[in-house]
């Protein structure tokens, strides 16, 4: 089967400077992967007329599909539309059903249109209107040589509802495109290397038409298996089988497949056995309650948390003892322990979690070096604890010190509900 290549163009001073993050072309290239088209290629282009007809034209000597994103707004800037006119060799002129559609925007929201606004609605004769339902700027479709062309805003929101309402629901009938389908394994607590030395004989043995790639992230590990063929309930099916000979293997490590996150994961845990948590952070600072709290129907099992940074929070509220921390110091073991089970008994939850550390830039000793995290999950009978040594950045230890506790209440769940 032929390949469909597509190429992505992102328009805009903004993009190359850093002032705004090119988010569209990631998301245009996942949709465009599930429907089985290859992005041969992305470019950024600034507001500069040869750079973009430059960008026009060697898009549509190797491209099927080209996507255009920004540039359409109405000041002079924005070059887009009048040099995709020129590109297709066509004069501008005014739709008056472009028109009244930017009219009736401004009217619903009780604005007034300006001489600019208007001229939103002048587009190259050479291309099909597409309108734009939740912006000002309208789609335009161009169809030469073989090559399709859809020029979109830049704001994401009305590029993402062209994109669902016209663009992919058009290509099917535009290209034969194979079937590909994906499944995503999501895995915590084991790093890249030492994950693909426990999978590679199972790897090696994957049949041709399914390809395995890692793709790491902060404190995690996706194992994405790309099925290609004809019938994508038996490419599912065929995926699934795979999965389940190796789980055996990795099944300690995974939490979930696809969108699933660790925190998602985690609420199901909790849920299905009945149980609640509670936490208590100091070097986390709130991180973790924010990703337990991010997820609809939380109240079910999160009680509620307590952020004790200065240590006579740590004693008066959670009931660790001077000692300890006069022993000690509030980064250690027998802190977080502690702090564990003072939550655990204040919100009389079923598991308490904690963490305490050095997350940096600055107070870290010989001892004890910035990145140096405790953390703790207390339970009925039991209270686990485990150093972290992890990195110079303050925001990256935050983070990196949220996984491991989420991880820590995955591993403490299920090992006590054996």
């Amino acid at each position: 089967m032929q390949v469909v290549k597509a190429e992505i163009i992102a328009i805009g001073d903004e993009l190359l400077y850093g002032q705004i993050v090119d988010t569209n072309s990631h998301w245009i290239s996942q949709e465009l992967d599930l429907m089985g088209m290859k992005v041969v290629r992305k470019t950024t282009v600034g507001d500069n007329r040869k750079d973009i007809l430059t960008a026009f034209a060697e898009a549509e000597k190797r491209a099927d599909l080209v996507l255009i994103t920004g540039g359409l707004g109405p000041t002079q800037d924005d070059l887009t539309k009048p040099l995709l006119a020129e590109h297709f060799d066509c004069e501008i002129l005014e739709v008056p059903e472009a028109v009244e559609a930017i009219t009736a925007f401004f009217k619903r929201r009780g604005r007034e249109m300006t001489p600019l606004n208007i001229l939103q609605g002048h587009l190259p004769a050479c291309c099909t209107y597409v309108p734009n339902e939740v912006g000002t700027a309208p789609g335009m479709w161009f169809e030469r040589n073989g090559t399709y062309w859809m020029s979109m805003p830049g704001v994401p929101h009305e590029m993402k509802k062209l994109m669902k309402d016209f663009v992919l629901p058009k290509l099917p009938s535009l290209f034969t495109l194979p079937v590909i389908f994906h499944k995503v394994i999501k895995t915590v607590g084991i790093g890249e290397s030492w994950l693909a030395d426990l999978i590679k004989d199972w790897e090696n043995a994957l049949p041709e038409h399914i390809r395995l790639a890692y793709l790491p992230s902060l404190g995690h590990v996706k194992l994405r298996l790309t099925g290609f063929g004809d019938d994508k309930s038996q490419l599912e099916q065929e995926i699934d089988q795979h999965i389940k000979v190796i789980l055996p293997t990795i099944g300690k490590y995974v939490y979930g497949y696809n969108e699933e996150t660790l925190e998602t994961a985690i609420g199901k845990l909790l849920k299905q056995n009945g149980k609640t948590v509670a936490l208590a952070e100091s070097c986390s600072g709130g991180y973790i309650s924010h990703l337990v709290s991010s997820v609809a129907g939380c109240s079910a099992y999160y009680m509620g948390s307590v952020v004790p940074y200065h240590n006579q929070f740590k004693e008066k509220v959670l009931g660790v003892k001077a000692e300890t921390l006069r022993n000690h110091g509030a980064v250690s073991e027998e802190t977080v322990r502690e702090m564990a089970e003072g939550v655990r008994h204040l919100y009389g939850a079923d598991f308490g979690l904690s963490s305490s550390g050095i997350a940096g830039p600055d107070g870290g000793s010989e001892e004890k070096p910035v990145g140096t995290v405790w953390i703790s999950c207390a339970g009925k009978g039991f209270t686990e604890a485990k150093k972290l040594q992890l990195t110079q950045d303050r925001m990256l230890n935050i983070q990196l010190t949220g996984v491991a506790v989420l991880n820590l209440l995955r591993i403490c769940i299920n090992q006590n509900n054996k």
